[in-house]
């Protein structure tokens, strides 16, 4: 009975687990442009800042938490909607994660706005010039006034 009561409980965890997993990703803010080209492209037609995520999906821990509190939210979403054209830069260790051009890319824009740690919020204009940045991990409401001030910037 014992072991029964086990092998329920651990198959509750690991459905757990799973179904919330799925529900992240199903989450996961839906406007990241797929190439870093069409994102400058469209930068410079829509006029808005591009802001450039730097991760390690598969192996940073504030990455992580950061893409569940943050870019998963509806907030995010509708503020980024409106504002930002969005560029997911990740360099996994598992480099199979990305396809071999885009992770090329991905390299190129961390040595190019020598990114050295994870995570990074990069901002750039239709330049590719720096409006502003922030590094690691920090409460998820302290993005928000930074999220203002590139906003603020563009208005400027």
């Amino acid at each position: 009975m014992k072991k029964i009561f086990l092998l329920v409980v651990v198959m509750s965890v690991c459905i757990s687990s799973y179904s919330q997993e799925k529900k992240t990703d199903s989450l996961k803010t839906t406007n990241w442009e797929s190439s870093y080209n069409k994102a400058l492209k469209k930068v410079k037609e829509e006029r808005k800042p591009m802001l450039i995520y730097f991760k390690g999906s598969d192996w940073c821990g504030p990455c992580k938490k950061l893409d569940k509190e943050l870019f998963s939210t509806e907030k995010f979403k509708k503020l980024s909607e409106k504002n930002f054209i969005l560029y997911e830069a990740d360099i996994p260790f598992n480099e199979d994660l990305v396809e071999n051009e885009k992770l090329g890319i991905n390299k190129k824009l961390a040595k190019k706005y020598k990114v050295s740690s994870y995570p990074t919020i990069l901002f750039i204009n239709h330049k590719q010039k720096i409006i502003a940045y922030k590094k690691g991990l920090l409460l998820t409401e302290y993005y928000y006034p930074f999220f203002e001030s590139v906003i603020n910037k563009k208005r400027g």
